[in-house]
């Protein structure tokens, strides 16, 4: 079969290759044309635009960059019609694949969305379109499924995917000593900084992570860079030559190794739960005390912005949240992450039960078989 997919971000790509990799076991004839990045590259196939080029965040960004998210939606419509896939499976990326489900629907293609936009947190009435456009939803999230069902989605659930990169993660049994001597870094205990995929994120965010430094100085932090940014990206915001390093592709074993991290939030601040390191959870938007208004009372639409605390439905990682993202609170969370063994040992039961809930690995393979089983039940 011929599948067309897009992922538009960093943990899309992840998870949309171990996707390609599960549906290759199944079809011999697998033929993959996508949007993504370099992980769904290495399974084959055909990129035709890397999601480093097309990811836009926040009102003002998407505004002045209106010509080319355009351009970037009418060379997709025009490929996929071009290629006339079997299915067009979306991955998250709400904004563009939205509407290519409107128009591969309206060109008679079958539309799989895996991964759910968030429109649970952000704006319920989507779910409107996904009935209309989406011949079926592949959720990640327990509560997501519930979701859909309530409005007649087709739905199927087949656990986290992050399960199975976790499983699967380079030096999983590494010890802390050869972690140290293999990135030449001195024995300290680790503050992991993870401040976003995206150039909006780690503008407005790791500056405020990075105040940390001077206050824990018997701490050694390190920032897991991510896929799309270079060291220079994240050199311009650390407070001294050689006061932080930079790791890429390390963030599990970094995570793995850490006393504690400092997390924004998004599919990071799972990983970090599931790799049991203590964290808190940081997000700063544009604006000041206008947007804090607005994003608590009008547009988040869920008690919690963490994944952690939204799949346990309550608070087991602090949410610093625009206003209360302060380098007061942040520096009295950071300590009792690092200092305070009541305060983490209660965090480390709370991670065990989410564990429970969120199962063992294999949903790749779950989710290509019901996907498959799908497509050739659809040909009977």
């Amino acid at each position: 079969m011929k599948y067309y997919i897009i992922a538009g971000e960093a943990s899309g790509d992840l998870h949309a290759s171990n996707l390609m990799r599960e549906l290759k076991t199944l079809d011999n004839e697998a033929e993959f044309r996508f949007w993504g990045g370099d992980l769904m590259a290495r399974e084959g196939g055909k990129l035709v635009r890397h999601y480093r080029d097309t990811a836009y965040m926040g009102v003002w960004e998407v505004v002045t960059n209106l010509k080319s998210i355009f351009k970037n939606l009418n060379d997709c419509k025009e490929d996929i019609l071009r290629y006339h896939p079997d299915v067009v499976i979306l991955v998250d990326y709400p904004g563009f694949n939205l509407r290519i489900a409107n128009f591969a629907h309206r060109n008679g293609l079958t539309v799989f969305y895996y991964i759910s936009p968030k429109i649970w947190a952000w704006n319920k009435g989507r779910v409107k379109r996904i009935q209309k456009w989406v011949d079926k939803m592949f959720t990640i999230l327990p509560f997501e499924t519930d979701f859909y069902a309530k409005y007649n989605v087709p739905v199927a659930y087949s656990g986290n995917p992050l399960l199975d990169a976790i499983d699967t993660r380079e030096y999983k049994d590494e010890a802390r000593n050869a972690f140290l001597e293999r990135n030449q870094l001195p024995d300290k205990p680790i503050v992991a900084v993870l401040a976003g995929s995206r150039a909006q994120e780690i503008e407005r965010i790791m500056p405020d992570m990075l105040k940390m430094v001077r206050k824990f100085p018997d701490h050694q932090f390190i920032v897991a860079g991510a896929p799309s940014f270079n060291a220079a990206d994240y050199q311009q915001y650390v407070p001294g030559e050689g006061t932080v390093k930079v790791l890429f592709g390390e963030t599990y074993a970094l995570l793995q190794q850490a006393r504690a991290a400092m997390v924004t939030s998004g599919t990071a601040t799972l990983e970090a739960a599931l790799l049991n390191c203590p964290q808190v959870v940081c997000y700063k938007m544009w604006g000041g005390t206008l947007t804090d208004f607005m994003a608590k009372k009008v547009i988040i639409q869920v008690p919690f912005i963490s994944l952690v605390n939204l799949i346990m439905n309550r608070e087991v990682v602090t949410e610093l949240f625009q206003n209360d993202m302060t380098e007061e609170n942040l520096t009295g969370e950071l300590r009792n992450l690092l200092c305070d063994e009541g305060i983490r040992n209660k965090m480390f039961a709370d991670y065990e039960e989410l564990q429970k809930i969120m199962g063992g690995p294999g949903s790749s393979k779950k989710t290509a078989r019901l996907m498959w089983d799908t497509l050739n039940s659809q040909k009977e």
